[in-house]
């Protein structure tokens, strides 16, 4: 009842004595502080009245405290009236903060590819597509590695050498690859992780270098040695740590 009492006399008081009307008044709320103590003369809306002038008119409670403390919306109400009493910091709006910018996510780890070479002779028997013990060692090994990264994919490109027909040396070249694709599955690794692929013998490493070795059979022990390099299976195993 106090407060709201000397809200009405200083009301009275500025409209009678001043000639202030509602209409220029300071269109902000006010928040009286703790001890109820009104800075200013405020009008019926509870806003701050002006004079003519433009002016705030103190009340007996004014002090550069009061000033600072009752609230106008978002500032104090001596911010309006005495901005060169209260402190500027407390009279400008925060800056709104600049959303923060997603986080890079983390680039994905590039597959690592390991390319592996193994001697066809090593895992088959000469003219053969049946795994021998040594070669199914050999594929032991690499199912263990492809068991220590997150597989993408297998790749097994099976080549001969040239002795023999084209047609021949191009079968024989893909039931190699898939002889190690089909012991890649039974080891665990998905079948569709493997893909296998014949060339034949149409990507020899030899090159010329066996080119004066005799006859071109298979009894030309000194040529089937020669061409042994391209008797083989390149696997490359392609995954991420």
């Amino acid at each position: 009842m106090v407060k709201q009492f000397k809200k009405q006399v200083l009301l009275a008081t500025s409209i009678a004595a001043l000639g202030l009307s509602a209409a220029t008044a300071f269109a902000a709320d006010v928040v009286v502080d703790g001890k109820g103590e009104v800075p200013y003369v405020i009008d019926g809306r509870n806003v701050v009245a002006r004079s003519g002038a433009d002016l705030c008119w103190r009340t007996g409670y004014w002090s550069p405290a009061a000033a600072s403390s009752a609230m106008a919306g978002q500032f104090p109400v001596g911010c309006g009236c005495d901005s060169d009493i209260v402190p500027k910091d407390k009279c400008v709006a925060p800056m709104a903060a600049a959303p923060a910018a997603p986080a890079a996510a983390a680039p994905a780890p590039k597959p690592a590819a390991e390319k592996i070479k193994l001697s066809a002779d090593a895992l088959f028997d000469f003219d053969k597509a049946v795994l021998r013990s040594e070669g199914r060692a050999k594929l032991d090994e690499l199912a263990a590695k492809a068991g220590q990264v997150k597989l993408e994919v297998i790749l097994a490109v099976g080549h001969t050498d040239r002795l023999g027909s084209e047609g021949y040396n191009q079968r024989l070249s893909e039931k190699r690859a898939a002889a190690v694709k089909q012991y890649l599955v039974g080891k665990g690794i998905e079948a569709n992780r493997v893909y296998t692929e014949g060339k034949g013998e149409k990507q020899p490493v030899t090159g010329s270098s066996c080119n004066n070795m005799g006859r071109e059979n298979g009894r030309n022990k000194k040529l089937v040695e020669c061409l042994q390099p391209d008797r083989r299976v390149e696997i490359e195993l392609i995954g991420t740590k």
